[in-house]
């Protein structure tokens, strides 16, 4: 999980199969339109395409996810395993080729695949996204922004829809997202939890040590929990991008009494220190969330960093662990 995770976005079974619509069929639009077209994509470049793609690889798994969302079965996918055990939420629905690692695909077996479209975010380095330019149009969606982190994973979802002639299959996706959310707001405020802190987290091992990261207001996470009337406990800072910071076990006491939870996968025995690692530390045993029994952890399958489908699977996961 620390590659994983700390690449994660290079830098997560649904609980309820309520992904509201995330595994339709395509909108009838992406079949009818053969007509060109021209995009500007997140770089600034502009994508020049004979009609909405269909052969599409994707070379980072929140990319993968909008392509399976929208209809858009890909044909080569960066790390397929990976994203088979960490976006359950979205499953992929063909077998896709595997590209190799999402930090460094392979060009020669995406090129075997003649793709009309490759999708890459900001992550991929300049030189890696200038090779895969030689092989087929490339649309690049940036990775991820911490000054609005919904909206951006909205303005993604957008982009590759244009990409592939799914924009009705897109706003639909949208529609379904906020009645999600809204869903979820008066669950939680049914039970009492309207502006209710929390602190959610992820966490792993190393040399015996545990790191813990928390996800600030500025993560996707962070931000699907304040649409959902919830207030963000952590007072660290994130990063610019995807509102990640880090922290211990200490780090952990300026807390108080919050709801804290966090996100493992039983596939990776170092990703659940919460729940292992922990149980005898004193620190730990010590916090008041801790005491009164708020810590919950979520069902393996929702990539936090993912799109509509991973953040409507979490709201019923969260809702249904806090209002139990």
């Amino acid at each position: 999980m620390r590659r994983l995770l700390r690449t994660a976005p290079l830098a997560a079974a649904a609980l309820l199969l309520a992904a509201c619509g995330t595994t339709e069929p395509a909108a009838d639009d992406a079949k009818e339109s053969t007509e060109a077209i021209t995009l500007t994509d997140a770089s600034g470049a502009k994508v020049e395409l004979d009609g909405p793609a269909k052969k599409v690889v994707g070379t980072e798994w929140n990319v993968v996810e909008h392509l399976v969302s929208l209809g858009v079965d890909p044909v080569g996918v960066a790390d397929v395993k990976g994203y088979q055990a960490w976006d359950s939420a979205v499953p992929l629905k063909n077998e896709p080729k595997d590209i190799g690692t999402r930090g460094e695909p392979s060009m020669d077996t995406i090129a075997s695949l003649k793709p009309d479209l490759i999708v890459a975010t900001s992550d991929l380095q300049p030189a890696a996204v200038e090779q895969l330019r030689k092989v087929a149009p490339v649309v690049t969606v940036k990775s991820a922004d911490a000054a609005d982190p919904v909206g951006q994973m909205l303005k993604n979802l957008d982009l590759i829809a244009e990409a592939t002639g799914t924009t009705e299959r897109a706003a639909t996706l949208k529609k379904d997202f906020d009645a999600k959310l809204a869903e979820g707001k008066k669950a939680l405020a049914d039970a009492g939890l309207n502006g209710a802190e929390i602190a959610f987290a992820d966490g792993y091992v190393t040399s015996n040590q545990v790191s813990v990261r928390p996800y600030t207001s500025g993560s996707l996470v962070g931000g699907v929990n304040e649409r959902l009337g919830l207030k963000n406990a952590w007072k660290l800072k994130g990063d610019e991008a995807y509102g990640l910071a880090a922290t211990d076990v200490e780090g952990l006491t300026g807390l108080g009494k919050v709801q804290f939870v966090y996100v493992a996968n039983k596939g990776d025995a170092s990703s659940d220190p919460f729940g292992k690692e922990l149980a005898g530390n004193s620190v730990w045993k010590s916090l008041p969330f801790v005491k009164s029994g708020d810590v919950h952890r979520l069902s393996d399958g929702i990539w936090m960093f993912g799109g509509t489908g991973s953040m409507e699977a979490y709201t019923d996961a969260l809702v249904a662990s806090l209002t139990k």
